[in-house]
């Protein structure tokens, strides 16, 4: 069985202020391996491999990214978390898993390689324009 562990990885906040998110990970090889979509952390995504430093405390800090999954992250806030099942239930049909965070309108978006950015951000767009949510691309991976 693969090794877990949660792992803090330090993010600035809209403020300006420095915070921490806290992501479970799989021990690889290399590093660790996201095992959650980042809600706050920018330039990370899903399967992304990171080095990690320990603290004195023995907490493990992400450190660098080692090897990237070829992911994308995309975060939404929605304007009525009423809508919140419905979007996620049209991105799960496009092929991207989704979480929601300790905040209901806050969804984190996984877009996995295989499924083709164009399409999925023609489908934000219109949901931003029509006022459903905002959405920022947290982690746009090179494709």
């Amino acid at each position: 069985m693969p090794t877990r562990a949660k792992l803090r990885f330090p993010f600035m906040n809209e403020a300006g202020r420095n915070e921490t998110e806290t992501m479970w990970a799989v021990r690889r090889d290399d590093g660790y391996e996201i095992d959650n979509i980042p809600f706050y952390a920018k330039e990370l995504a899903l399967g992304d491999v990171g080095s990690t430093e320990t603290d004195p405390d023995g907490v493990p800090w992400f450190k660098t990214l080692v090897r990237p999954s070829g992911h994308s992250t995309v975060r939404l806030w929605f304007s009525n978390p009423n809508d919140v099942v419905r979007i996620r239930d049209d991105l799960k049909r496009m092929g991207c898993a989704s979480e929601v965070s300790d905040q209901p309108r806050l969804v984190a978006v996984d877009i996995p390689p295989g499924v083709p950015y164009p399409s999925v951000k023609a489908f934000l767009d219109k949901g931003e324009r029509d006022g459903t949510f905002e959405y920022q691309e947290a982690c746009l991976a090179s494709r």
